[in-house]
């Protein structure tokens, strides 16, 4: 393999697995709205706050997003129940909320499982229940 092949080959494993700049761009906004949320109310409360005022922090930043998405599931081709995703923003990332002391693995494959469903390349998962939100913020990308 020769320097351009190789460069190549980096260049396309990179895209394989890394977003696009406007994925990364929707991402900073979201990342930025719930930052400013953490900070006015901090640790402690349920989830369905931190999801309100997240929602309300998206709007008043004029950031596109859909709320409580129903995502159907089917085993076989047969319909057998249907999950809610808590935001879909500009829609191309899911972003799962979460009020936990930390995030477990039973979240991530949460979130990949709904990505794989609404066919996306990535997630956000966000615990609000930290002191530094920046420890709170996992960013999930689903390979193709």
């Amino acid at each position: 393999m020769n320097r351009q092949d190789a460069k190549d080959a980096k260049r396309e494993e990179s895209e394989r697995y890394e977003p696009s700049e406007e994925l990364d761009r929707v991402a900073r906004r979201v990342i930025g709205a719930a930052l400013e949320v953490h900070r006015l109310l901090g640790p402690g409360f349920l989830e369905g706050i931190y999801e309100e005022a997240l929602c309300v922090e998206l709007s008043l930043q004029r950031v596109p997003f859909a709320r409580q998405v129903p995502i159907g599931i089917d085993y076989k081709g047969i319909p057998v129940g249907q999950a809610r995703i808590d935001l879909v923003v500009a829609e191309l990332v899911i972003v799962e909320l979460k009020a936990v002391e930390q995030i477990a693995p039973i979240h991530v494959a949460q979130l990949l499982s709904y990505l794989k469903g609404m066919n996306l390349r990535l997630g956000l998962l966000i615990t609000f229940n930290v002191s530094m939100l920046r420890t709170g913020i996992r960013r999930v990308i689903r390979t193709v």
